[in-house]
């Protein structure tokens, strides 16, 4: 029943929700009046809202790292409980540090860490490519169950051409891509490679894309910078070309051999943003490519050119918006000469025409490396500071989740009891064509000398999570529940509370308040 000492349930309505524009932009706060608030209590609710803080939005990330183990699991071959209880370990702390997305690596060498069809199951898991965890689980249904269980988002992050690594030891399966399409995987250096100018492969990895994102409740596919591999040399010093004649004499249409590699991941990438969001509007396309496009990019840029060597024309697709996301890997220093993080950075968000999100990866592994390529915490927190100082860039992902699991360094204590002490939602999504979720429905009930609130959706939008600003007399505490969660304790030194639905893509409902008498 409801408690006769808290005003009736009402709705206020705000013109705007969170920004988007930036991790920490504004709310606007003209307020309408419903009918049926009883006119005692108005001035207070409407205080209410508009004295709640406003919810960050800001992408808070790391990569999950599986090609040689690097992140999870800790070794091939581990049962299937110390496989799951190591993710569930990665999760645990990914929520207490204050992240909100996840980037599992599931395809390294065009094979999977999931059930799959296409592709053998990774060596990665096993220690043999081609065998299934034995008692059977699904590492990626898992990993998504306990990532939305958390609040997390769980994008997945595909390899589009690489088809071996030396660090995956024994045979090939019947069924790997280098069966199936022998003419189109060469040798390159210590790795096998697909062909991106096979038309079979390029369908093949699309094909492989698909079938993730129509089974399972992924939030995003997620991409490196592994296009055309980097260049290897032979014995002698000299670079390697790679192989592709054959399919550059039947494919070239006339053009450079450079252009014509160019063309073909063009062409995949529009390809993969486009059927992804006929299959599933909702879910993202995300790129992390190598941070510089080309040496002179800005001017002062100095150092390898993806464009001329992974035939990768990152510009253009950020320029087209192929990509929901862009997560440039800006692995240097602030002040790194020939590489600062600030000019790359600009530059990158100066190429965004289509107003995408920019969510520079930074290279939060060198806090454990040593010698020369050790850094201190305080850079990766200046980096971090920085993109927040910067309009244009909402978030940050750290390469590697093992940088930040419990260790002497401190990072992770640097993320959660700092950078990351106030909860964040993602920026919204709203080039998606998503409509605006209905306030939510809120209830109050009593519980013996406790109390606590009940929430509903105000419509059949699928919830992603609810913004709870909880005031005190001590102040404001905000939560953000994940949609599952539909009850608030509510303890004796609650004076009030606004609540909010955050539909899939991040768009926020109009407020709801409840303010004690």
């Amino acid at each position: 029943m409801i408690r006769a000492s808290w005003a009736v349930w009402v709705s206020v309505l705000v013109s705007g929700c969170v920004s988007s524009g930036g991790p920490y932009g504004g709310m606007n706060s003209p307020v309408e009046r419903p009918a049926g608030w009883g006119v005692s209590d108005e001035p207070r609710l409407v205080a209410l809202v508009n004295e709640a803080p406003e919810v960050p939005r800001e992408f808070r990330a790391a990569w999950v790292a599986t090609v040689d183990n690097i992140d999870w699991p800790s070794e091939p071959g581990l049962s299937s409980a110390s496989q799951q209880q190591e993710m569930l370990t990665l999760m645990d702390r990914a929520m207490r540090l204050g992240l909100n997305a996840i980037v599992f690596q599931i395809r390294p060498t065009a094979d999977a860490l999931y059930s799959s069809e296409l592709e053998p199951w990774s060596y990665y898991l096993s220690g043999e490519q081609g065998v299934a965890p034995d008692p059977f689980y699904d590492p990626l249904s898992f990993a998504v169950e306990e990532a939305h269980r958390r609040g997390i988002e769980l994008h997945v992050w595909l390899n589009p051409y690489r088809a071996a690594h030396p660090t995956a030891s024994g045979t090939l399966d019947d069924s790997h891509v280098l069966s199936r399409f022998p003419e189109a995987v060469h040798e390159y250096g210590t790795q096998k490679w697909m062909d991106p100018g096979s038309p079979d492969i390029a369908q093949h990895s699309l094909d492989v894309i698909l079938d993730v994102v129509r089974r399972y409740d992924i939030d995003g596919v997620h991409m490196d910078d592994y296009f055309y591999p980097y260049p290897a040399n032979d014995d002698q010093g000299n670079r390697i070309d790679f192989p592709d004649s054959s399919f550059y004499n039947l494919y070239g249409d006339g053009l450079s051999r450079s252009d014509w590699r160019r063309r073909n991941v063009d062409d995949f990438i529009q390809r993969v943003y486009s059927r992804i969001k006929e299959t599933k509007s909702w879910v993202l396309f995300g790129i992390s490519p190598f941070g510089i496009w080309q040496p002179g990019y800005p001017e002062n840029v100095t150092g390898f050119n993806q464009h001329e060597n992974l035939y990768a024309d990152a510009r253009k697709w950020l320029n087209r918006g192929w990509v929901d996301y862009y997560t440039p890997q800006l692995y240097w220093a602030m002040e790194s000469s020939g590489q600062p993080y600030p000019d790359l950075l600009d530059w990158w968000i100066s190429e965004n025409d289509q107003n995408r999100h920019i969510w520079p990866g930074i290279f939060t592994s060198r806090v454990i490396l040593e010698g020369n390529s050790h850094w201190e915490n305080n850079e990766l927190v200046r980096q971090v500071a920085h993109t927040r100082s910067v309009p244009g860039a909402t978030g940050n992902v750290h390469f590697s989740m093992r940088a930040i699991m419990p260790a002497k360094h401190g990072m992770g204590k640097d993320l959660a009891k700092s950078l990351y002490a106030e909860p964040a939602l993602v920026p919204a999504t709203h080039w998606l064509g998503v409509s605006t979720p209905n306030k939510p429905l809120l209830e109050y009930h009593s519980l013996g000398n406790r109390g606590y609130m009940s929430i509903e959706p105000g419509d059949d939008t699928e919830v992603r999570a609810w913004t709870v600003r909880i005031k005190t007399s001590a102040g404001w505490e905000t939560r953000i529940l994940p949609g599952w969660n539909r009850t608030i304790a509510v303890e004796d030194d609650v004076l009030g509370v606004v609540v909010n639905t955050v539909g899939r893509l991040g768009v926020t409902s109009v407020p709801v308040g409840l303010l004690r008498n």
